[in-house]
């Protein structure tokens, strides 16, 4: 993401001082190295060491891999048998999840091979867009800027006005920014990168107040994408002179970005697919738009809501609830919000992820019961919700 030009002048500069050393001195250094390559051989005792202690991790790691393995086809089996109970409408009962948590790895660690490693090139790190690749690639592939706000309030306004239309209560809203943001999020909030934090990284493509992801609006557009492309020609009906203008500009190019979203089955891994090119880029610059943004954060969370009713559930989600549907998908989310408070202080967090998944999530490790993991974010929702851009979303409703 950096260019370092003065870097690559340093470094071909001491590539020629190298080059200009007299040759004597290059030659006195061979036995010296050779002698230091020597030194650093380890000897016949270390290797013997370290050979044992190696059989040791393994057979332990083999052992644990056996009964890890045997847990999470566990996890997949209540999981198949689950989904199947719902299609047949029948009740889901304890005896439907895995009540016990993962096994922990308590073996010896993986022992530091003495012998010197070969040199290896650094392991190239995945490019994560940010919001200047976002512009760039919208200005690319479809000649057009989003239109940002004046100020993050306008934005914090136009986003209430969406949500309240859409039925979305202050408190979902709200304590869902907080839990998201901090708090403190402006509408191109990234994950991972900070102003406070000078030279922090991008850990993923999360934007905005609801933090969507680029498969995230690939998937918004190509779903709710006629009903945003509806929401502006409402809105342009409105307009005159160069505001008409540049809004029918605007719904020209929302209508090539939906076209080119529903260009492909509608399924998740073919929208990442998508997302991951410049076009994907593309598209994903419009949770910036003052316009787009707003609708589409709303119809993430408006969709769990509608999922939640058409399964019959009557009572309003809480803002904790529509998070866990929000991070973990309709279908996950809501195998843990219409479970009774009596189960969920027994059925671990587990249940509702893929191995990997859970190993990289530190969060659902530590609040292993689903009831700890809604109080946890709960108890986050309620410390965030005093921020400073918390309190301006609230009174923007």
């Amino acid at each position: 993401m950096l260019v370092l030009p003065i870097r690559v002048c340093s470094g071909t500069l001491a590539l020629a001082l190298l080059l200009v050393v007299p040759r004597a001195i290059a030659m006195d250094a061979g036995p010296a190295a050779t002698a230091g390559a020597f030194a650093q051989a380890p000897s016949p005792q270390a290797i013997a060491e370290y050979k044992r202690k190696l059989q040791e991790y393994l057979e332990a790691r083999a052992a644990f891999e056996q009964d890890a393995g045997a847990y999470w086809n566990a996890i997949a089996d209540k999981r198949r048998g689950r989904n199947a109970k719902r299609r047949e409408r029948q009740q889901i009962t304890l005896d439907d999840y895995v009540l016990t948590q993962p096994p922990l790895y308590e073996g010896p660690k993986r022992p530091v091979d003495p012998s010197p490693e070969p040199e290896t090139p650094p392991r190239e790190r995945k490019r994560i867009p940010v919001v200047a690749d976002l512009l760039r690639a919208a200005n690319e592939h479809f000649q057009f800027a989003p239109q940002r706000p004046a100020n993050e309030f306008d934005f914090k306004r136009a986003y209430a006005r969406v949500a309240s239309a859409a039925g979305l209560t202050r408190e979902q809203a709200v304590r869902v920014y907080s839990f998201e943001t901090g708090g403190n999020g402006n509408h191109d909030m990234q994950s991972g990168l900070s102003a406070s934090r000078p030279g922090s990284r991008a850990i993923s493509t999360a934007i905005g107040y609801n933090q969507l992801l680029t498969t995230n609006t690939v998937e918004l557009l190509a779903e709710q994408g006629h009903d945003i492309v509806r929401a502006l020609t409402e809105k342009a009906a409105h307009l005159s002179g160069p505001p008409r203008k540049a809004m029918d500009h605007k719904l020209a190019v929302l209508k090539r970005m939906v076209a080119f979203a529903r260009s492909v089955p509608d399924e998740w891994a073919a929208h990442e697919r998508l997302a991951n090119t410049p076009q994907g880029w593309a598209l994903h610059s419009m949770v910036l738009d003052i316009d787009v943004g707003p609708l589409l954060q709303t119809h993430k969370l408006l969709t769990s809501v509608i999922f939640a009713r058409n399964k019959g559930f009557t009572r309003p989600l809480t803002a904790a609830e529509l998070e866990m549907m929000n991070l973990t998908g309709d279908g996950t989310g809501f195998d843990m919000v219409t479970m009774p408070q009596a189960m969920r202080e027994m059925v671990p967090t587990a249940n509702f992820f893929q191995r990997s998944g859970y190993e990289r999530n530190p969060v659902a490790i530590r609040h292993n019961t689903v009831a700890k993991l809604l109080a946890v974010t709960d108890a986050r929702m309620d410390t965030n919700s005093s921020n400073q851009g918390a309190r301006e979303l609230a009174a923007a409703f």
